[in-house]
Parts: C-alpha cells; sequence; structure tokens
C-alpha cells in the first residue's frame, strides 16, 4: 500500500491546468459523498484518457463483440435478448446514461430505471431522452445504499464502470441484485476488476513503464502541461481517498462474488492493465493517427497482450445468469 507518490503532486498540478482551482478545493470537503459527485460534476471535462482514443475503443470492441465495428450494447441485444420482449432494466451509478439510452432505443425494452447521485449528468441524459422520443427511460436521484430494491421485478440489472464505487460488494450483488432480479434475470457488468483503491502491484507499475518507452518523446507530452511523461508511480491511497472516496473501494471483489453467486453466459476480458496508465494523460495525441501514430499503438497493444498471458484483465465485460440458491 503507498500512502503518497510523486505522481500524487503531478495528478494534482495536471487536474489543476485541466479543471481549475475549484475542482482541487472541492476536494477538501468533509462531506464524502459530495467530493465523489465532484469527480463527475461536469460534463464536458477536459482530460486524456485512454477511452477517448478511437482506435482503443475499436479494441475493446474486437475483444468484447469479436467485431471492431459493433458495440457491445448491439451485441447484447442480438446475441442474447433479440427474442425478449417487454424487458425491465436497473442501471445503478447510470451517470450520463449514454449507455442506457442506447439500450433504450430497442423496442425490447419496457421500462429503463436509472440510479445516481448527480443531477448535472441525469439534466444531459434527460435531455437526449426527449429528444430521441423515448418514453420508456426514467432517471432517479437517489443514494443507492438507501435504494428500495423491489423483489424479483427486473429482467436486467446493468453497471457500466459504476460497480466500482460502490462498498460491500457481497451484500450488494450476492443479495440485493439477487432480490432485484428475476429467478432467470441476468446481471450485465462493463467494469474496472482490478486492485482495490488502484493500488496496482510493482510487475504491473513496472510493466506499464516500460510499454511507455515505447511510446517516442514527441508524444509523451503531458495534456495541457509541459512535462513530459517518463514513467508513473502509482496513487498514493491518502490522494485516491480525497479525490474521490468511492474509487475502486472493493473492485477487487467483484468478480468472486460474481462468480459465486451467477452463472457465468458470457466473459470476455479487455486488458487495460497497462494501456490505461500509461496512455493517462498522452492520449491526445492518438485521436487522429498517421503510420507513425498507428504503428505505436499496435506496439503497445502487442506489448499489453503478451503481459495478459501471465496477468488477469483488470476490465471486464460479462452477461451472468441469477441462480437459485
Amino acid at each position: 500500500m503507498r500512502l503518497v507518490t510523486l505522481d500524487d503532486f503531478i495528478e494534482t498540478y495536471t487536474k489543476f491546468r485541466q479543471r481549475g482551482l475549484s475542482f482541487i478545493t472541492s476536494k477538501l470537503n468533509i462531506n464524502s459523498i459530495k467530493r465523489t459527485k465532484s469527480a463527475f460534476n461536469e460534463l464536458d471535462i477536459q482530460s486524456s484518457n485512454w477511452w477517448i482514443i478511437p482506435k482503443i475503443q475499436e479494441r475493446w470492441n474486437q475483444l468484447i463483440t469479436g467485431d471492431s465495428k459493433v458495440e457491445y450494447e448491439d451485441f447484447v441485444m442480438k446475441k442474447f435478448l433479440s427474442n425478449s420482449k417487454d424487458l425491465k432494466m436497473l442501471s445503478l451509478g447510470s451517470g450520463i446514461c449514454s449507455h442506457e439510452l442506447t439500450f433504450a432505443s430497442y423496442k425490447n425494452f419496457k421500462e429503463i430505471v436509472c440510479i445516481d447521485i448527480n443531477e448535472v449528468l441525469f439534466d444531459a441524459a434527460k435531455k437526449s431522452a426527449s429528444e430521441r422520443k423515448l418514453d420508456n427511460i426514467s432517471f432517479k436521484i437517489q443514494d443507492l445504499y438507501s435504494y428500495d430494491f423491489r423483489e424479483n421485478y427486473f429482467d436486467i440489472v446493468f453497471f457500466h464502470a459504476s460497480l466500482h464505487h460502490f462498498k460491500n460488494i457481497e451484500e450488494l450483488v450476492g443479495q440485493k441484485i439477487k432480490k432485484t432480479l428475476k429467478t432467470d434475470g441476468k446481471l450485465i457488468i462493463n467494469e474496472f476488476v482490478g486492485p482495490n483503491r488502484l493500488q496496482f502491484p510493482k510487475h504491473q507499475i513496472m510493466a506499464t513503464n516500460n510499454a511507455i518507452k515505447l511510446i517516442p518523446k514527441p508524444y509523451r507530452k503531458r495534456f495541457k502541461l509541459n512535462l513530459f511523461k517518463n514513467r508513473i508511480y502509482g496513487s498514493g491511497i491518502i490522494r485516491m481517498i480525497l479525490a474521490d472516496p468511492s474509487e475502486c473501494i472493493e473492485s477487487e471483489k467483484i468478480l468472486p462474488a460474481i462468480h459465486k453467486n451467477y452463472m457465468t453466459i458470457y466473459e470476455a476480458s479487455y486488458g487495460g492493465n497497462l494501456l490505461a496508465n500509461a496512455l493517462k494523460d498522452l492520449s491526445h495525441h492518438f485521436l487522429e493517427l498517421d503510420s507513425e501514430k498507428e504503428a505505436v499503438l499496435n506496439k503497445l497493444f502487442d506489448f499489453e497482450d503478451n503481459y495478459l498471458r501471465n496477468h488477469s484483465s483488470d476490465f471486464v465485460f460479462g452477461i451472468y445468469q441469477n441462480t437459485t440458491n
């Protein structure tokens, strides 16, 4: 466990340049929920994370659906839910609801209920639903821990990059979600399932630093900074808790709890162990590709694939069937 690292100071300075002083001071609020909300309370956050790279998104699609052009919502609907009707979905920690809105566009869904604590993101989601004339999706501002899970009601419970923000994973997955799902209901996740509080082991940090060495210096200039990225040191626990008390609080418990309480229908790993940290603050260089940049990404992909041969993936997409105890 690392309490404080050099990356903590670099990250704080980076966030100051990207999101301003008000964002930094919001982390001094003693209310942990308000600190969590402040991490997600802007619609157009300027950052340079791996998920903004189109070729990364194509890689995810390939690893999850088997086709770089097919996103997982379409894959799920065509392969697993094409003959289902009047589906009811509960989405927890929905945020901007982009994936839920995609599901709502399918006539298979009668009702999609989205739960989150962030009014800013929900206001944008409501506007999008109205513009798209989707009347089968609703938005409820509520803390998950006070949510009353209706028994045997939903066909699907869905998490997209949100389950790793919740604590008491065994109780949530093994009791509350099982209770609200129908006996043949499905749990669908697209999640970070790596180390709690992003406390990556030394071998992973070392491998990430070797990946960074594969990136030519011009593409290692950090977003909005006159600094070059040469290595990472890992995140300190203190900054993790100050920045977002919910971040990866019990992430490493997610898959064990799911595998214990559900039957696996489909599960696909898509890595991120090295790429996420290697490309953080550098991703803006790879939004538009020439032959050199594409070659760099391909080298990084091969490097991570080799690493994953001996290490479990930090990111997983999965579909799981409810089981009776």
